[in-house]
């Protein structure tokens, strides 16, 4: 479950912090996270709907707000999208993650610990404020939205994907509880070990997950962010529907089992499968349906010149 609604900013902020920090070094394997090829054009094509279709737009200085370990910001740094990166989040297990990887991958990076509510950057140093799967996560979103604006250079824009809509958090719901039924089928079928300890009492800090989502959005409230932060050429638009569905029972189902017991056969059949369906989503529904209607959504606007 999502956190309390009475639970104060400091407690959400301690939440998160200790969770990814807990989770950190099992996070790109849990979610699939790739470097690659396939990563940097799931993390290209994800920015250009979120910029509302402008292609071929390159930005000099990019500060990621919560970073995690590095999956949107490096491969756009990777794809020579961004020039320069400073990556932050509220937790330093995961900026320590990312790091590690940059340096795996021969990328210079900054990095920062900071709540995105008071970023510790100067008027105007960033061309692009960007993120994925934040936003939900920031208690004060109004502030945020006042400190990603004022760290903008005039005509640069702001960018989030990922970010969780109402209905679709209710329709995430139903694979959930799906994948929870077929798991010990799947595992029989695919040899996979039932898992000892489950994942959520592993420890302290995983079993927190339930806890650091704050925010569902109806994309009127994204737009509603955007335009009383100052923001122009806004564009707030939705992403994925059968491939996070799909994802979903996906993950619920591998979570039951012992992680070295699923074979890699299994996982390539997911991931491509769960590739196919993106594409699905992106040539025949996201053109066509209601931003409402899927899991995650999209948001850009641009600082006045």
């Amino acid at each position: 479950m999502p956190a309390s609604p009475t639970a104060t900013p400091e407690h959400i902020k301690d939440v998160n912090t200790r969770y990814h920090d807990a989770a950190a070094d099992e996070y790109d394997a849990k979610w699939g996270i790739d470097f690659g090829d396939t990563g940097q054009e799931q993390v290209r094509a994800k920015l250009l709907k979120a910029l509302g279709g402008r292609d071929g737009q390159s930005f000099g200085a990019g500060l990621e707000i919560g970073s995690g370990t590095g999956y949107f910001s490096l491969n756009l740094l990777q794809l020579g999208v961004i020039e320069s990166l400073t990556a932050t989040d509220i937790s330093a297990g995961m900026l320590k993650r990312l790091a590690r990887t940059a340096e795996g991958l021969g990328l210079e990076v900054e990095t920062a610990r900071t709540e995105a509510e008071e970023l510790p950057f100067e008027d105007e140093s960033f061309d692009l404020v960007f993120g994925h799967a934040v936003l939900h996560h920031i208690p004060d979103l109004e502030k945020a939205f006042a400190e990603f604006r004022r760290v903008l250079r005039p005509g640069g824009a702001i960018a989030f994907a990922g970010e969780p809509s109402r209905y679709g958090d209710r329709l995430a719901a139903l694979p959930k509880r799906t994948g929870l039924l077929v798991a010990p089928a799947w595992r029989r079928l695919v040899r996979a070990q039932p898992r000892a300890i489950a994942e959520t009492e592993q420890s302290e800090g995983h079993s927190l997950e339930g806890e650091v989502d704050v925010h569902a959005f109806a994309p009127a409230d994204l737009r509603r962010l955007l335009r009383d932060a100052g923001f122009e050429d806004r564009h707030v638009g939705g992403e994925e529907l059968l491939a996070n569905a799909w994802g979903w029972g996906l993950r619920t189902v591998e979570s039951s089992a012992e992680p070295e017991s699923v074979s890699w056969k299994w996982r390539s059949f997911a991931f491509r499968s769960y590739l196919a369906l993106q594409k699905v989503d992106s040539r025949l529904l996201e053109p066509h349906l209601p931003a409402e209607l899927f899991y995650n959504l999209l948001a850009s606007g641009r600082k006045p010149s």
